[in-house]
Protein backbone atom coordinates (compact mmCIF):
# COMPACT_ATOMS: atom_id res chain seq x y z
CA UNK A 1 0.00 0.00 0.00
CA UNK A 2 2.55 2.11 1.03
CA UNK A 3 4.69 1.57 -2.45
CA UNK A 4 1.15 2.82 -4.40
CA UNK A 5 1.00 5.96 -2.17
CA UNK A 6 4.72 6.80 -3.17
CA UNK A 7 3.61 6.16 -6.63
CA UNK A 8 0.91 8.44 -6.85
CA UNK A 9 2.87 10.75 -5.19
CA UNK A 10 5.82 10.57 -7.24
CA UNK A 11 2.73 10.68 -10.22
CA UNK A 12 1.23 13.81 -9.09
CA UNK A 13 4.70 15.89 -8.81
CA UNK A 14 5.37 15.00 -12.40
CA UNK A 15 2.13 15.87 -13.65
CA UNK A 16 2.52 19.04 -11.44
CA UNK A 17 5.79 19.81 -12.66
CA UNK A 18 4.72 19.04 -16.40
CA UNK A 19 2.16 21.47 -15.63
CA UNK A 20 4.43 24.11 -14.80
CA UNK A 21 7.31 23.66 -17.57
CA UNK A 22 4.61 23.39 -20.27
CA UNK A 23 3.21 26.81 -18.36
CA UNK A 24 6.84 28.13 -18.68
CA UNK A 25 6.86 26.88 -22.27
CA UNK A 26 3.70 28.80 -23.50
CA UNK A 27 4.89 32.11 -22.12
CA UNK A 28 8.55 31.90 -23.85
CA UNK A 29 6.71 30.87 -26.92
CA UNK A 30 3.88 33.48 -26.67
CA UNK A 31 7.28 36.20 -27.87
CA UNK A 32 6.93 39.99 -27.99
CA UNK A 33 7.21 42.35 -30.36
CA UNK A 34 9.42 45.41 -30.84
CA UNK A 35 8.87 48.00 -33.46
CA UNK A 36 11.40 50.30 -34.28
CA UNK A 37 9.08 53.27 -35.87
CA UNK A 38 10.10 55.20 -39.29
CA UNK A 39 7.95 58.13 -38.88
CA UNK A 40 7.48 60.50 -35.84
CA UNK A 41 4.66 61.86 -36.81
CA UNK A 42 2.77 58.69 -36.38
CA UNK A 43 4.39 57.85 -33.07
CA UNK A 44 1.19 58.81 -31.27
CA UNK A 45 -0.85 56.69 -33.37
CA UNK A 46 1.83 53.91 -33.09
CA UNK A 47 1.70 53.67 -28.64
CA UNK A 48 -2.16 53.81 -28.94
CA UNK A 49 -2.50 51.15 -31.40
CA UNK A 50 0.35 49.50 -29.41
CA UNK A 51 -1.65 49.51 -26.31
CA UNK A 52 -4.55 48.00 -27.26
CA UNK A 53 -3.23 45.24 -28.99
CA UNK A 54 -1.42 44.08 -25.97
CA UNK A 55 -4.68 44.69 -23.52
CA UNK A 56 -6.21 42.56 -26.11
CA UNK A 57 -4.11 40.00 -26.27
CA UNK A 58 -1.75 39.92 -23.61
CA UNK A 59 1.34 40.40 -25.87
CA UNK A 60 3.94 43.18 -25.23
CA UNK A 61 4.35 45.39 -27.92
CA UNK A 62 7.00 48.02 -27.43
CA UNK A 63 7.02 50.97 -29.83
CA UNK A 64 10.16 52.93 -30.11
CA UNK A 65 10.65 55.93 -32.52
CA UNK A 66 13.87 57.51 -34.32
CA UNK A 67 14.34 61.08 -34.13
CA UNK A 68 13.53 62.67 -37.64
CA UNK A 69 16.80 61.94 -40.15
CA UNK A 70 18.15 59.61 -37.37
CA UNK A 71 16.82 56.25 -38.10
CA UNK A 72 19.94 54.75 -39.63
CA UNK A 73 22.04 55.70 -36.55
CA UNK A 74 19.23 54.49 -34.38
CA UNK A 75 18.90 51.12 -36.63
CA UNK A 76 22.05 50.28 -35.72
CA UNK A 77 22.45 50.89 -32.12
CA UNK A 78 19.41 48.56 -31.71
CA UNK A 79 20.13 45.89 -33.76
CA UNK A 80 23.31 45.72 -31.41
CA UNK A 81 21.18 44.41 -28.99
CA UNK A 82 21.01 41.17 -29.55
CA UNK A 83 17.97 39.62 -27.85
CA UNK A 84 16.35 43.07 -27.67
CA UNK A 85 16.81 44.32 -30.81
CA UNK A 86 14.12 45.23 -32.80
CA UNK A 87 11.81 42.73 -34.29
CA UNK A 88 9.99 44.54 -36.29
CA UNK A 89 11.83 47.26 -38.60
CA UNK A 90 12.32 49.88 -41.71
CA UNK A 91 13.98 48.43 -44.79
CA UNK A 92 12.55 50.72 -47.27
CA UNK A 93 14.97 50.99 -50.46
CA UNK A 94 17.63 48.89 -52.31
CA UNK A 95 20.54 50.54 -49.80
CA UNK A 96 18.36 49.01 -47.02
CA UNK A 97 18.56 45.45 -48.42
CA UNK A 98 21.78 45.65 -49.22
CA UNK A 99 23.02 47.12 -45.72
CA UNK A 100 20.19 44.72 -43.70
CA UNK A 101 19.28 41.80 -45.98
CA UNK A 102 20.77 39.33 -43.64
CA UNK A 103 18.60 40.43 -41.05
CA UNK A 104 15.16 40.49 -42.60
CA UNK A 105 13.00 37.17 -42.64
CA UNK A 106 11.59 35.77 -45.28
CA UNK A 107 7.94 37.41 -46.02
CA UNK A 108 6.50 35.19 -48.57
CA UNK A 109 4.48 32.85 -47.20
CA UNK A 110 2.99 34.80 -44.08
CA UNK A 111 -0.05 35.76 -43.38
CA UNK A 112 0.26 39.10 -43.73
CA UNK A 113 1.86 38.99 -47.29
CA UNK A 114 -1.26 36.86 -48.04
CA UNK A 115 -3.06 40.25 -47.19
CA UNK A 116 -1.37 42.28 -50.10
CA UNK A 117 -3.33 43.07 -52.94
CA UNK A 118 -0.44 44.32 -54.69
CA UNK A 119 4.06 43.26 -54.96
CA UNK A 120 4.51 46.64 -56.60
CA UNK A 121 6.08 47.93 -53.27
CA UNK A 122 7.75 45.27 -51.63
CA UNK A 123 11.39 44.44 -51.96
CA UNK A 124 13.09 41.04 -52.83
CA UNK A 125 16.28 39.88 -52.96
CA UNK A 126 18.38 38.12 -55.81
CA UNK A 127 16.47 34.47 -55.06
CA UNK A 128 12.90 36.57 -55.19
CA UNK A 129 12.19 36.06 -51.69
CA UNK A 130 9.89 38.79 -50.40
CA UNK A 131 12.27 40.46 -47.64
CA UNK A 132 10.05 43.63 -47.01
CA UNK A 133 6.73 44.51 -47.62
CA UNK A 134 5.80 48.20 -48.41
CA UNK A 135 2.72 48.90 -46.54
CA UNK A 136 1.39 51.37 -47.63
CA UNK A 137 2.52 54.50 -50.51
CA UNK A 138 2.99 57.55 -50.35
CA UNK A 139 2.94 61.08 -53.28
CA UNK A 140 4.86 63.85 -53.08
CA UNK A 141 4.76 67.26 -54.92
CA UNK A 142 4.07 70.85 -54.54
CA UNK A 143 0.81 71.21 -51.95
CA UNK A 144 -0.54 74.23 -53.05
CA UNK A 145 -3.27 76.67 -50.73
CA UNK A 146 -5.78 77.30 -53.60
CA UNK A 147 -7.62 79.37 -51.17
CA UNK A 148 -4.41 82.05 -51.47
CA UNK A 149 -3.53 81.42 -54.62
CA UNK A 150 -7.12 82.58 -56.07
CA UNK A 151 -6.32 86.02 -53.38
CA UNK A 152 -3.89 86.38 -55.63
CA UNK A 153 -5.34 86.53 -58.35
CA UNK A 154 -4.95 82.58 -60.21
CA UNK A 155 -6.62 79.38 -60.58
CA UNK A 156 -4.91 76.05 -59.95
CA UNK A 157 -5.60 75.09 -63.60
CA UNK A 158 -3.27 78.25 -64.22
CA UNK A 159 -0.58 76.28 -63.51
CA UNK A 160 0.63 73.73 -65.94
CA UNK A 161 4.29 73.53 -66.32
CA UNK A 162 7.17 74.73 -65.10
CA UNK A 163 7.00 78.18 -67.07
CA UNK A 164 3.31 78.68 -65.94
CA UNK A 165 4.46 77.84 -62.32
CA UNK A 166 7.74 80.19 -62.22
CA UNK A 167 5.30 83.42 -63.69
CA UNK A 168 2.90 82.88 -60.84
CA UNK A 169 4.99 82.31 -58.18
CA UNK A 170 7.46 85.51 -58.77
CA UNK A 171 4.36 87.47 -59.37
CA UNK A 172 3.00 86.37 -56.14
CA UNK A 173 6.41 87.15 -54.36
CA UNK A 174 6.80 90.42 -55.65
CA UNK A 175 3.28 91.50 -54.52
CA UNK A 176 4.48 89.66 -51.22
CA UNK A 177 4.06 92.77 -49.37
CA UNK A 178 0.73 93.79 -50.46
CA UNK A 179 -0.98 90.41 -50.40
CA UNK A 180 0.31 89.16 -46.84
CA UNK A 181 1.94 85.93 -47.88
CA UNK A 182 4.71 84.66 -49.88
CA UNK A 183 4.78 82.54 -53.07
CA UNK A 184 7.17 79.62 -51.10
CA UNK A 185 7.59 78.06 -47.69
CA UNK A 186 11.43 78.00 -46.71
CA UNK A 187 13.28 75.45 -47.79
CA UNK A 188 15.23 74.12 -44.95
CA UNK A 189 18.38 72.81 -45.17
CA UNK A 190 18.73 71.53 -41.58
CA UNK A 191 18.56 67.88 -41.18
CA UNK A 192 14.91 67.93 -40.11
CA UNK A 193 13.97 69.27 -43.29
CA UNK A 194 16.93 69.25 -46.30
CA UNK A 195 15.68 65.14 -47.04
CA UNK A 196 13.16 66.96 -49.38
CA UNK A 197 15.59 68.63 -51.50
CA UNK A 198 18.65 65.92 -50.92
CA UNK A 199 16.27 62.82 -51.70
CA UNK A 200 12.63 64.21 -52.99
CA UNK A 201 13.59 66.98 -55.15
CA UNK A 202 16.45 65.20 -56.41
CA UNK A 203 14.33 62.84 -57.80
CA UNK A 204 12.98 64.69 -60.65
CA UNK A 205 16.93 64.54 -62.33
CA UNK A 206 17.00 60.98 -61.78
CA UNK A 207 13.72 59.81 -62.41
CA UNK A 208 13.53 61.65 -65.84
CA UNK A 209 17.73 60.33 -66.37
CA UNK A 210 16.69 56.72 -65.58
CA UNK A 211 13.72 56.81 -67.58
CA UNK A 212 15.85 58.05 -70.83
CA UNK A 213 18.38 55.20 -70.14
CA UNK A 214 16.27 52.52 -69.01
CA UNK A 215 18.06 52.16 -65.54
CA UNK A 216 15.76 49.48 -63.89
CA UNK A 217 18.69 48.89 -60.66
CA UNK A 218 21.02 50.73 -59.28
CA UNK A 219 23.46 52.12 -61.46
CA UNK A 220 27.41 52.61 -60.51
CA UNK A 221 27.37 55.78 -62.17
CA UNK A 222 24.73 58.36 -63.26
CA UNK A 223 25.75 61.21 -65.89
CA UNK A 224 23.55 64.71 -64.50
CA UNK A 225 21.74 65.01 -67.46
CA UNK A 226 18.66 66.91 -66.02
CA UNK A 227 20.44 68.97 -63.22
CA UNK A 228 19.99 72.06 -65.11
CA UNK A 229 16.13 71.23 -64.41
CA UNK A 230 17.15 70.48 -60.88
CA UNK A 231 18.95 74.40 -60.60
CA UNK A 232 15.37 75.41 -61.88
CA UNK A 233 13.23 74.79 -59.96
CA UNK A 234 15.55 75.31 -56.58
CA UNK A 235 16.06 78.55 -58.00
CA UNK A 236 12.65 78.99 -58.29
CA UNK A 237 11.97 77.82 -54.08
CA UNK A 238 14.51 80.23 -53.05
CA UNK A 239 13.88 83.22 -54.54
CA UNK A 240 10.71 83.64 -54.21
CA UNK A 241 10.18 83.18 -50.38
CA UNK A 242 10.48 85.11 -47.43
CA UNK A 243 12.79 83.14 -46.13
CA UNK A 244 16.48 84.50 -45.59
CA UNK A 245 18.82 82.32 -48.48
CA UNK A 246 22.04 82.82 -46.60
CA UNK A 247 19.94 81.07 -43.15
CA UNK A 248 18.92 78.06 -45.23
CA UNK A 249 21.16 75.69 -43.45
CA UNK A 250 19.51 76.34 -39.98
CA UNK A 251 15.94 76.64 -41.44
CA UNK A 252 13.95 73.36 -39.75
CA UNK A 253 10.92 71.31 -41.57
CA UNK A 254 9.11 72.16 -38.56
CA UNK A 255 8.90 75.92 -39.83
CA UNK A 256 8.32 75.81 -43.17
CA UNK A 257 5.33 73.36 -42.34
CA UNK A 258 4.10 76.68 -39.25
CA UNK A 259 4.49 79.24 -42.55
CA UNK A 260 2.29 77.06 -45.06
CA UNK A 261 0.18 76.01 -41.93
CA UNK A 262 -0.03 79.26 -41.01
CA UNK A 263 -0.77 80.85 -44.53
CA UNK A 264 2.21 82.69 -44.85
CA UNK A 265 2.54 80.85 -48.39
CA UNK A 266 1.26 79.41 -51.41
CA UNK A 267 3.49 76.53 -52.16
CA UNK A 268 4.83 74.06 -50.39
CA UNK A 269 6.72 71.17 -51.50
CA UNK A 270 5.70 68.29 -49.01
CA UNK A 271 3.61 64.66 -49.55
CA UNK A 272 0.91 63.01 -48.27
CA UNK A 273 1.98 62.69 -44.90
CA UNK A 274 1.30 65.87 -44.25
CA UNK A 275 -2.46 66.13 -45.06
CA UNK A 276 -3.23 65.49 -41.06
CA UNK A 277 -1.00 68.25 -39.64
CA UNK A 278 -3.06 70.41 -41.98
CA UNK A 279 -6.30 70.06 -41.53
CA UNK A 280 -6.31 68.54 -37.87
CA UNK A 281 -6.28 70.73 -34.36
CA UNK A 282 -2.91 72.31 -35.76
CA UNK A 283 -3.82 74.78 -38.28
CA UNK A 284 -7.21 73.43 -39.07
CA UNK A 285 -6.76 74.12 -42.87
CA UNK A 286 -9.96 73.65 -44.85
CA UNK A 287 -9.28 70.31 -47.36
CA UNK A 288 -11.00 72.13 -50.26
CA UNK A 289 -8.14 74.73 -49.91
CA UNK A 290 -5.46 72.28 -50.52
CA UNK A 291 -4.90 70.61 -53.26
CA UNK A 292 -0.85 68.53 -54.45
CA UNK A 293 0.58 69.44 -58.03
CA UNK A 294 3.31 68.01 -59.61
CA UNK A 295 7.01 69.39 -59.36
CA UNK A 296 7.73 71.01 -62.67
CA UNK A 297 11.42 71.52 -63.73
CA UNK A 298 11.16 72.53 -67.20
CA UNK A 299 11.32 69.20 -68.65
CA UNK A 300 9.71 68.90 -72.41
CA UNK A 301 6.67 67.14 -71.98
CA UNK A 302 5.88 67.61 -68.33
CA UNK A 303 2.64 68.44 -68.60
CA UNK A 304 1.51 65.32 -68.71
CA UNK A 305 3.37 64.63 -65.19
CA UNK A 306 1.57 63.00 -62.31
CA UNK A 307 2.28 63.05 -58.68
CA UNK A 308 6.11 61.23 -57.15
CA UNK A 309 4.52 58.13 -56.00
CA UNK A 310 5.93 55.29 -54.32
CA UNK A 311 7.62 54.25 -50.82
CA UNK A 312 9.79 53.75 -48.31
CA UNK A 313 7.69 52.20 -46.08
CA UNK A 314 8.63 48.73 -45.81
CA UNK A 315 8.29 46.21 -43.26
CA UNK A 316 11.01 43.93 -42.09
CA UNK A 317 10.69 41.19 -39.85
CA UNK A 318 14.15 40.06 -37.75
CA UNK A 319 15.42 37.15 -39.17
CA UNK A 320 17.85 36.93 -35.89
CA UNK A 321 15.00 37.23 -33.57
CA UNK A 322 13.58 34.11 -31.83
CA UNK A 323 11.00 32.16 -33.18
CA UNK A 324 8.44 33.11 -30.73
CA UNK A 325 9.02 36.94 -31.34
CA UNK A 326 8.87 36.39 -34.87
CA UNK A 327 5.86 34.74 -34.21
CA UNK A 328 4.69 37.37 -32.33
CA UNK A 329 5.63 40.29 -34.53
CA UNK A 330 4.36 38.22 -37.43
CA UNK A 331 0.80 38.31 -35.89
CA UNK A 332 0.62 41.70 -34.70
CA UNK A 333 1.34 42.86 -38.27
CA UNK A 334 -1.53 40.60 -39.65
CA UNK A 335 -3.87 42.37 -36.65
CA UNK A 336 -3.05 45.67 -38.01
CA UNK A 337 -3.78 45.27 -41.62
CA UNK A 338 -7.03 43.19 -40.97
CA UNK A 339 -8.19 44.51 -37.80
CA UNK A 340 -10.81 47.57 -37.38
CA UNK A 341 -8.72 49.50 -34.98
CA UNK A 342 -5.53 48.50 -37.63
CA UNK A 343 -6.78 49.76 -40.77
CA UNK A 344 -8.78 53.00 -39.25
CA UNK A 345 -5.43 53.76 -38.12
CA UNK A 346 -3.51 53.26 -41.00
CA UNK A 347 -5.91 55.05 -43.20
CA UNK A 348 -5.67 57.98 -40.76
CA UNK A 349 -1.64 58.14 -40.78
CA UNK A 350 -0.28 56.58 -43.83
CA UNK A 351 -3.64 57.17 -46.48
CA UNK A 352 -3.89 54.17 -48.46
CA UNK A 353 -2.29 50.67 -47.86
CA UNK A 354 -2.27 48.03 -49.93
CA UNK A 355 -4.47 45.32 -48.28
CA UNK A 356 -7.46 43.36 -48.58
CA UNK A 357 -9.11 45.20 -45.72
CA UNK A 358 -7.79 48.75 -46.39
CA UNK A 359 -10.19 51.60 -45.41
CA UNK A 360 -10.71 54.61 -47.77
CA UNK A 361 -8.84 57.49 -46.52
CA UNK A 362 -10.04 61.12 -46.89
CA UNK A 363 -6.43 62.45 -47.57
CA UNK A 364 -7.01 64.79 -50.65
CA UNK A 365 -4.04 64.29 -51.90
CA UNK A 366 -4.81 60.79 -52.26
CA UNK A 367 -7.43 61.67 -54.59
CA UNK A 368 -5.38 64.34 -56.73
CA UNK A 369 -2.56 61.39 -57.27
CA UNK A 370 -5.40 59.01 -58.99
CA UNK A 371 -6.70 61.74 -60.41
CA UNK A 372 -3.56 62.80 -62.27
CA UNK A 373 -3.36 58.92 -63.12
CA UNK A 374 -7.01 58.58 -64.19
CA UNK A 375 -6.34 61.39 -66.35
CA UNK A 376 -3.44 59.47 -68.37
CA UNK A 377 -0.39 61.21 -66.94
CA UNK A 378 2.71 59.38 -66.23
CA UNK A 379 3.62 58.68 -62.51
CA UNK A 380 7.51 59.84 -61.75
CA UNK A 381 9.01 56.63 -59.56
CA UNK A 382 10.55 57.35 -56.74
CA UNK A 383 14.23 56.92 -58.75
CA UNK A 384 15.98 58.06 -55.30
CA UNK A 385 15.50 54.56 -53.82
CA UNK A 386 18.51 53.67 -55.72
CA UNK A 387 20.81 56.15 -53.88
CA UNK A 388 23.76 54.62 -52.73
CA UNK A 389 25.45 54.99 -49.32
CA UNK A 390 22.25 57.09 -49.23
CA UNK A 391 22.88 59.21 -46.07
CA UNK A 392 26.53 60.19 -46.98
CA UNK A 393 25.21 60.94 -50.47
CA UNK A 394 22.81 63.30 -49.64
CA UNK A 395 25.01 65.10 -47.03
CA UNK A 396 27.32 66.05 -50.14
CA UNK A 397 24.21 67.47 -51.59
CA UNK A 398 23.42 69.29 -48.78
CA UNK A 399 26.56 70.86 -47.80
CA UNK A 400 26.77 71.85 -51.83
CA UNK A 401 23.45 73.23 -51.95
CA UNK A 402 23.97 75.30 -49.22
CA UNK A 403 26.96 77.09 -50.19
CA UNK A 404 25.30 77.77 -53.46
CA UNK A 405 22.02 78.85 -51.96
CA UNK A 406 23.98 82.13 -50.16
CA UNK A 407 25.51 83.13 -53.40
CA UNK A 408 23.98 81.62 -56.65
CA UNK A 409 27.02 81.46 -58.88
CA UNK A 410 28.03 79.06 -61.62
CA UNK A 411 30.74 77.81 -59.96
CA UNK A 412 28.66 77.37 -56.89
CA UNK A 413 26.61 75.02 -59.23
CA UNK A 414 29.07 73.33 -60.81
CA UNK A 415 29.99 71.94 -56.81
CA UNK A 416 26.46 71.01 -56.56
CA UNK A 417 26.74 69.10 -59.37
CA UNK A 418 29.83 66.93 -58.47
CA UNK A 419 28.43 66.29 -55.30
CA UNK A 420 25.28 64.72 -57.05
CA UNK A 421 27.63 62.74 -60.11
CA UNK A 422 30.73 62.40 -58.36
CA UNK A 423 29.63 62.10 -55.78
CA UNK A 424 27.15 58.89 -56.42
CA UNK A 425 30.60 57.19 -57.62
CA UNK A 426 32.41 57.55 -54.66
CA UNK A 427 29.27 56.59 -52.33
CA UNK A 428 28.84 53.49 -55.01
CA UNK A 429 32.36 52.17 -54.50
CA UNK A 430 32.27 52.82 -50.74
CA UNK A 431 28.72 50.30 -50.20
CA UNK A 432 30.53 47.87 -52.65
CA UNK A 433 33.58 47.87 -50.11
CA UNK A 434 35.60 49.92 -52.84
Amino acid sequence: MKKIISMLLVLVMMVGMCAMFAGCNQEEEKGSVYYLNFKPEADEAWQKLAAEYTELTGVEVKVVTAASGTYSDKLNSEMAKGDDAPTLFQCGNAQGLLDWGDYCLDLSNTDVYKEMTTDDFNLRDDSGAVKAIGYCYEAFGIIVNKALLKQAGYEITDITDFASLKQIAEDIHARAGELGFDAFASSGLDGSSSWRFSGHLANMPLYYEFRDDEVTKQPATIKGTYLDNYRNIWDLYINNSAADKTSLSTATGDESQAEFGTGKAVFWQQGTWEYANLVGEKYNMKAEDLQMIPIYCGVEGEAKAALCCGTENCWAVNAKASKADQDATLEFLKWVVTSESGTKMMAEQFGPIPFKAAKEPENVFFADANKLIADGNYTVTWAFNHTPNVDAWRAGVVSALTAYSADQTDDNWAAVETAFVDGWAAQYKVQEGG
